[in-house]
C-alpha cells in the first residue's frame, strides 16, 4: 500500500462519506479526540478533520466528511487506490478521560462523527457513556449502529420526528439529567449554538462540560493565528490547546462571529490566487 493511499470509501448518506487511509505514522500516534490536516494535491489548500478513527496494526485512520465545500467536493471525487498528496498529524490535544466513570457525550448533525471517536474511545477506556445523537431528519442519520456497539445507551433524535424520538439534543439531555442521571462530564460536539445551549444546561446542574471546537486554521501549530479563541478570558488557539475546552469558559458569542468571517470567501465558485504558489485554488 501506498502512503496515503485510500484502502475504503462507504457513502453513510448522499452528503457524508466515510474513508479508510493508510496513514501508518499518524495511526501510530493517533488518539480520540484529535484530528489531521491534509491536502488533495500539492495545489490543494489545507483542511483540517478529526480522525473518526483509527488502526495502529493495519496502519489506517478513519476520516469523516461532508462534501460541501471545494476540497470536500474533490475528496468525493477520489477513489480507492487514490493517494492524499499529504497528511499531517496527529494534531491537537486527546480527549482527556482520567477520574470520569459516567459521561454523556451530545452529538450534533454532522458533528456526530467527530462525537464517535471520543463517546467510542471513553467506552473501550470503562467509562460508562450515554450518547445523545441528533439530526434534521430521518435521511441525515448516521453511525446509529456503530454509536450502539460502542456506548451503553444510544438516543437518536430528530427535528422532525421522521426517525428515533422527536427532540432537539438539549431537550433529551434535560429529560436524562431531569430522570436522575448522573454524570462526571457533559461533552458537545456539533454547530457552535448548540453546544452553547448544552454546555449552559450542564452548568445548570452542576456538570463539568467540554465543547470540541471547530475554527479556521492553516498551519495546525498554533503560529497563523486562525482559530484563536477566548477561553475564560484569556487567547488560546484551537489547534494546540485544543480541539477541546472547558464549555462554561468558551466565549461563544464571539466564536460563532469568527466562524462567519469568511463566509463570501467560502463560496465554491470564488477563486484567489495563492501567493505561495500563484497557484489559483477555491476557499473550502
Amino acid at each position: 500500500m501506498k502512503k496515503f493511499e485510500i484502502i475504503s470509501k462507504e457513502k453513510l448518506n448522499d452528503n457524508i462519506t466515510r474513508l479508510v487511509i493508510y496513514c501508518p505514522l499518524v495511526a501510530r500516534k493517533a488518539r480520540p479526540g484529535q484530528f489531521v490536516i491534509l491536502r488533495t494535491d500539492e495545489y490543494g489548500e489545507r483542511i483540517p478533520l478529526t480522525m473518526a478513527g483509527h488502526n495502529e496494526a493495519d496502519g489506517t485512520i478513519v476520516l469523516i466528511y461532508a462534501a460541501v465545500g471545494r476540497t470536500t467536493m474533490l475528496m468525493d471525487q477520489m477513489g480507492v487506490g487514490d493517494c492524499f498528496a499529504d497528511i499531517a498529524g496527529p494534531l491537537g490535544k486527546p480527549t482527556e478521560m482520567e477520574g470520569l466513570k459516567r459521561v454523556c457525550v451530545v452529538g450534533g448533525g454532522t458533528g456526530n462523527a467527530l462525537a464517535y471517536p471520543i463517546a467510542a474511545g471513553m467506552h473501550d477506556n470503562g467509562i460508562k457513556v450515554d450518547m445523545i445523537a441528533g439530526f434534521k431528519n430521518k435521511d441525515l442519520v448516521i453511525l446509529e449502529e456503530d454509536f450502539i456497539n460502542n456506548t451503553d445507551n444510544t438516543y437518536v433524535v430528530t427535528d422532525d420526528g421522521s426517525y428515533g424520538e422527536k427532540a432537539f439534543t438539549t431537550d433529551k439531555l434535560k429529560a436524562l439529567l431531569e430522570q436522575g442521571n448522573k454524570y462526571d462530564e457533559i461533552v458537545a460536539v456539533g454547530p457552535p449554538i448548540m453546544m452553547k445551549f448544552v454546555c449552559e444546561i450542564a452548568s445548570q446542574y452542576g456538570i463539568k462540560s467540554v465543547a470540541s471546537l471547530t475554527a479556521y486554521m492553516i498551519d495546525g501549530t498554533g503560529m497563523c493565528g486562525g482559530c484563536r479563541v477566548t477561553i475564560g478570558g484569556e487567547d488560546k488557539f484551537v489547534c494546540v490547546d485544543g480541539p477541546e475546552f472547558d464549555g462554561a469558559l468558551v466565549d461563544w458569542d464571539e466564536l460563532v462571529m469568527r466562524n462567519a468571517y469568511y463566509k463570501e470567501q467560502e463560496a465554491y465558485d470564488r477563486a484567489h490566487v495563492c501567493r505561495l504558489t500563484g497557484g489559483v485554488r477555491y476557499s473550502d
